[in-house]
């Protein structure tokens, strides 16, 4: 019987699946932080802004009038919110961070399955080529889910004549 040791062994760093795991593990892994970063830092602005809204509107109706150009700053208040509404969903941010997080957690639970000859690594003929099938299913169904949510949100919208591959 082979040792996880051994299996972590047979798995060096120069092994290709070994690399195209790590690869994929360290891509999704980032861009799901990427992704999660770029959401809350949106939500957050526009919390503020949201928020700063009311205050200044009440500043309208002070004694003072409040000060010339308060309208226009409200205004501009209106417009960034809308603005990094619609960045938030041109860009589907908390979708990717949701989808990336999900598909690298399932990265490192094929290997850590495989590392432990578990679960369908127990029995396999070739651990090895279970473990590369596994985990090129895994993104291929993260991919196929990425392609639906771009053609959905391009539904609707007019053609560039350029098709959405979702390599990446």
């Amino acid at each position: 019987m082979t040792t996880a040791n051994e299996l972590a062994t047979q798995l060096a760093t120069d092994d290709p699946i070994f690399a195209r795991l790590q690869d994929q593990l360290s891509w999704y892994g980032q861009k799901s932080r990427d992704a999660r970063k770029a959401f809350k830092r949106i939500k957050v602005t526009e919390i503020v802004a949201a928020a700063l809204i009311p205050f200044l509107t009440g500043q309208l109706g002070s004694a003072n009038h409040g000060w010339p150009g308060m309208t226009y700053v409200i205004g501009g208040l209106g417009v960034i919110i809308t603005v990094l509404e619609g960045l938030l969903h041109l860009n589907q941010y908390q979708e990717n961070w949701s989808s990336y997080r999900a598909t690298a957690e399932s990265l490192k639970h094929e290997k850590f399955m495989f590392l432990a000859k578990a679960g369908p690594y127990a029995n396999a003929v070739d651990p090895r080529v279970a473990l590369a099938e596994r985990i090129e299913a895994v993104m291929a169904q993260e991919n196929s889910q990425w392609v639906a949510t771009v053609q959905k949100t391009n539904t609707g919208q007019s053609s560039t004549g350029q098709s959405a591959t979702g390599l990446r």
